[in-house]
């Protein structure tokens, strides 16, 4: 049998194409004495006639610039694409501001009882859970009647 014809049932039998199939120049001769499928099955198995590797792509570089966003860099205005929502969501977004200020009125709890129970903290917990408040600031200055700046 001819190399052509023992190339296609070989890429058949190893379901994959016929240029992915490899016959060794050293085994022609056993592959021009094939007759049957069975023949190339045994060529097969004897490495005769191999199936070529897949070439993959290398993700060396890939890598690399991941390990560099893991540390922060290349993200930057010019890296971005979408809206700023795709990249953090809405709801993320309020979680963070809203944990940040709940924390902060506890902070104030602690450090200013007097002022906190006077300015009601169960009210100035349900107007951070209403999106009263911008930031830490304003709570600041809601509870103790003037922003303070370090």
């Amino acid at each position: 049998m001819d190399a052509k014809k023992a190339k296609g049932i070989a890429a058949r039998l190893l379901k994959t194409g016929r240029t992915k199939i490899a016959i060794s120049p050293e085994n022609m001769p056993e592959v021009g004495e094939a007759i049957t499928k069975d023949d190339v099955r045994q060529l097969i198995k004897s490495k005769a006639i191999t199936e070529r590797k897949e070439n993959s792509h290398s993700r060396g570089r890939a890598k690399k610039v991941a390990a560099k966003k893991g540390k922060g860099r290349k993200k930057g205005h010019g890296k971005r694409k979408g809206r700023a929502t795709a990249r953090t969501s809405k709801k993320e977004n309020w979680m963070e501001k809203v944990r940040a200020q709940r924390n902060r009125l506890r902070e104030l709890r602690k450090e200013n009882p007097e002022a906190v129970e006077k300015a009601g903290y169960r009210k100035i917990y349900r107007k951070i859970t209403g999106g009263y408040f911008r930031g830490k600031k304003y709570i600041d200055e809601m509870v103790l009647g003037k922003s303070e700046k370090a």
